[in-house]
């Protein structure tokens, strides 16, 4: 059924509380009789008295008692949701992958606290498979996912930077690896070992490697990490792992990159980019993605079907 008015409940809840109508009506600002002809209003909603009125006097009534205190609770929950809403209104709740987090968005959130007092974002690093995210059931306002940019209805994506992978190991370990790479210990940074079996058929390099020996962990964070360690050679993000690349953490195993067909997107609810907020978070993101080929890296497309 249709509800009464909202006015009407806030002026009926005002005079319980108060105990007057007088009182209610100094309270929110309108006359006592405003307060009168609403609570006559429920009362005629209701089909039932809510205050017995002797005079300028009023006691609430039985029923009255009982609605006054489910509304007080409810008018509760809807301060309480307006100042979260209001609140939140100058944070932005953010979910994207643990490789990108580390290896990129925290030091450019850093950075743009920096130069930003508001929006405060807050940071999800969330392990995922596949990258997803459901703005109806998730507590998240954006995300960042690595896909094909196709995240759902009513949801928009913003294209930041594409994904190329390249092996990657300890400094120490590239001239024995590029020798013999039949011999290294394989590094897996996904279960399935998908970033291997796409590297080496978009190369066509090492035909007949074993793909399915070697060590596996759930993100290229951690098989990147291990890699360092000198554990063996793991496929690094190429982009993602230039910092590590250029503290000499990580070496460059072999010359040649190659597109996966996907790329890290910037997710939203349809029409949420209007918000100043999360527009200016984008912008800054937009302006600070990794960029920057290594020299005499071949960067190879995506493969057809791949």
């Amino acid at each position: 059924m249709s509800l009464p008015p909202l006015y009407a409940l806030r002026a009926f809840e005002s005079a319980a509380r108060l105990g007057s109508f007088s009182h209610a009506a100094k309270h929110l600002n309108v006359t006592p009789g405003a307060i009168s002809r609403h609570i006559r209003t429920l009362e005629h909603y209701f089909d039932c008295v809510l205050f017995v009125r002797k005079g300028p006097k009023v006691d609430i009534t039985q029923a009255g008692c009982r609605l006054a205190a489910q509304l007080e609770e409810g008018f509760r929950h809807l301060e309480q949701a307006c100042h979260a809403f209001r609140r939140h209104q100058q944070d932005i709740r953010l979910k994207a992958p643990s490789t990108l987090t580390m290896r990129w968005l925290l030091n450019t959130l850093r950075l743009f606290r920096e130069h930003n007092t508001l929006p405060r974002v807050q940071v999800s690093s969330v392990w995922m498979d596949t990258d997803t995210v459901d703005f109806t059931k998730e507590p998240y306002d954006c995300a960042i996912l690595l896909g094909k940019g196709q995240y759902g209805q009513h949801v928009e994506s913003h294209l930041l930077f594409d994904e190329w992978l390249i092996p990657v190991c300890a400094p120490d370990l590239v001239a024995q690896a590029q020798q013999d790479l039949f011999t290294c210990e394989l590094i897996h940074p996904s279960p399935d070992g998908r970033d291997w079996r796409r590297w080496l058929k978009r190369t066509g390099a090492f035909p007949g490697m074993n793909v399915t020996r070697g060590m596996v962990f759930d993100t290229l964070e951690q098989g990147n990490m291990a890699a360092a360690s000198g554990h063996g050679v793991s496929m690094g993000d190429l982009l993602l792992s230039q910092d590590a690349i250029h503290s000499g953490m990580l070496a460059l195993l072999f010359s040649q990159a190659i597109a996966t067909g996907d790329s890290y997107y910037f997710v939203c609810p349809e029409g949420t980019l209007t918000h100043k907020n999360s527009l200016q978070l984008y912008q800054y993101l937009k302006a600070c993605v990794p960029t920057g080929i290594p020299e005499g890296v071949e960067c190879l497309g995506a493969e057809t079907g791949m």
